[in-house]
């Protein structure tokens, strides 16, 4: 028998313990932020998004560090995702 536990305290998610789990989300290119354009992915409708590879994790994301290789020039939508929020939080409980 297993019981399910709830409520258990979240640790703070900071830059060295956050496995990027919001890289694999679809990132819709809304303003121009400056993208390099083999990071962007249009679809046939003409709709921008940062390119996924086949796994599903953003181009832009580094492997070995699981930082963004273009953090200066990231598109709007993951400069307003902030690392510790409820999304954040959501998201890792997901994917962890």
């Amino acid at each position: 028998m297993s019981i399910k536990v709830k409520n258990l305290p979240v640790n703070e998610v900071t830059c060295s313990n956050c496995e990027a789990c919001c890289c694999s989300l679809e990132v819709m290119l809304l303003t121009d932020t400056g993208v390099p354009d083999r990071h962007v992915y249009v679809d046939k409708h003409g709709k921008e998004t940062m390119l996924r590879f086949d796994d599903g994790w953003c181009s832009a994301l580094d492997r070995d560090t699981l930082m963004c290789s273009i953090y200066e020039n990231r598109p709007w939508v993951c400069r307003i995702f902030e690392m510790g929020s409820d999304e954040c939080i959501e998201e890792r409980a997901e994917k962890m």
